[in-house]
């Protein structure tokens, strides 16, 4: 059960929509994100039931009929994936009832949900990815750290606001407690200290193009091993991967994905950064802000339940555009710079991508490490303390 206190969430509209159009609630997420917290506060009418309980994991198991037949009215189903046979009968009784938002499931690895949701509940299941806090949820709360070098040390998940806890003491015990776990339930991992080292070299890597071998060789394991150990990684919401984004304007373009973390606050610890002070001169200081824009950027389009539309864009020439937003009607291109002062070279490439891209480019923005938002010819330019603004448009 997660313990955090309830904050209210973006998701929260998403959630009630859902439930009015789909007999089942999926909320899947990284672990300690405020699934259960949220799903008991929108749905506190329900009765609430953990599969990390031995006692109800074992009843789900020997006899899935009749534990889901003690909850008539439905029932939200805490870390299901841990029992996949229920899916098959959730399917006949949600049919048989025809009652939108019986139940709600939540879940942590991506892997055991998204086959079971495919196979038995497709169409009958409405789907939202609950990632930690964003930074406009905690400005509306109260909670936001005043620098941000103090919000990329700290990061977002609800424990780090909701207890006396350092990020450093926290995310070592996270990375022992859920995803090294993890690991071991996906594919049994014999070395963990190997894979430790490969989620540190991985950190290292944060906004760069992945190269399987490159890392590989860094940590002493096959490119194979490397492919498996990041789709694990992915499933558990740890990292993501960024793709480029196609278009016949240029034809010389990257094409593999980049690399980043849900969370900058395990991301700074995974670095070995001890204080947040010591993130200003850190030589990822860029790449960790850039992190933090497109992990929010994420954050606030799986909370209005719609697919990831975001891309990069770079060709061999080495021009790059840090974001696309694919809006299907144009895209919007958006450069990240962690500088507090706005530079004139900050829209150099923005300039160079819309000349290519005519009349598909929408609005550009700069987003900055600065305070100030201003409304320029080449593009808007938005303080991180307000990337609430860029959704408004």
């Amino acid at each position: 059960m997660e313990k955090a206190a309830f904050l209210p969430r973006t998701a929260e509209a998403t959630l009630k929509r859902l439930a009015t159009s789909f007999p089942v609630i999926g909320i899947t997420g990284p672990r300690q994100a405020g699934k259960t917290t949220l799903a008991r506060h929108e749905f506190a009418e329900k009765p609430y039931i953990s599969l990390e309980d031995p006692d109800q994991l074992d009843f789900a198991h020997t006899d899935p009929r009749r534990f889901l037949g003690q909850f008539k009215r439905g029932a939200v189903l805490d870390e299901v994936q841990r029992c996949p046979q229920l899916f098959s009968y959730l399917q006949r009784i949600v049919d048989e009832a025809q009652q939108m938002g019986q139940f709600v499931l939540t879940g942590s690895q991506q892997f055991g949900l998204r086959e079971k949701i495919t196979q038995t509940l497709a169409g009958r299941i409405g789907l939202i990815h609950l990632l930690p806090f964003s930074a406009s949820e905690l400005k509306a709360s109260g909670l936001e750290p005043e620098s941000l070098d103090s919000l990329l040390y700290k990061g977002f998940y609800p424990p780090l606001y909701d207890r006396n806890i350092q990020p450093n003491d926290w995310y070592a015990a996270y990375v022992q407690t859920y995803i090294e776990r993890d690991v071991q339930q996906l594919i049994k991992v014999k070395d963990l200290n190997t894979f430790r080292t490969f989620l540190r070299l991985c950190a290292g890597r944060a906004g760069q193009i992945v190269n399987l071998s490159g890392i590989g060789n860094d940590c002493g394991v096959s490119h194979n091993t490397v492919r498996e150990w990041l789709s694990v990684l992915e499933a558990s919401y740890i990292v993501f991967q960024l793709q480029p984004h196609f278009n016949n304007f240029s034809k010389r373009m990257i094409k593999s994905p980049k690399l980043y973390f849900y969370d900058t606050g395990l991301l700074v610890w995974l670095l070995s950064v001890k204080q947040a002070e010591h993130i200003a001169m850190h030589a990822m200081r860029g790449a960790l802000f850039e992190n933090f824009v497109i992990g929010e950027l994420l954050k606030h389009q799986y909370a209005q339940g719609e697919p990831p539309s975001l891309y990069f864009w770079r060709d061999n020439n080495g021009l790059e555009i840090d974001v696309i937003i694919d809006q299907g009607d144009g895209l919007v291109p958006i450069e990240i710079k962690a500088g507090q002062t706005v530079n004139r070279d900050f829209f150099k490439n923005l300039k160079k991508w819309r000349a290519l891209a005519g009349n598909k480019a929408k609005q550009a923005y700069l987003i900055y490490g600065g305070d100030q938002i201003q409304d320029r010819s080449e593009a808007n330019v938005l303080s991180w303390r307000h990337l609430e603004k860029l959704y408004e448009n």
